[in-house]
């Protein structure tokens, strides 16, 4: 009962994550702008690095159960 909180945070930081990382990595290879406005190289690496860290939180939450 205790580690259904844990499973759940831990999969949707895996989703989010996963997504995130496929979506950034498809628009840069497209060549396509990240984020509206904004530097395209520094848009890409700030939500690669948010992906990446979405996936660390889920490895976290899902190695504590």
């Amino acid at each position: 009962m205790e580690s259904a909180p844990s499973i759940f945070a831990g999969t949707v930081f895996a989703l989010f994550g996963g997504a995130l990382l496929v979506w950034t990595g498809v628009r840069s290879r497209r060549r396509e702008p990240v984020a509206e406005g904004v530097n395209p190289v520094a848009s890409a690496t700030l939500a690669s690095v948010i992906g990446t860290a979405a996936l660390a939180l889920a490895a976290y939450c899902l190695t504590r159960l």
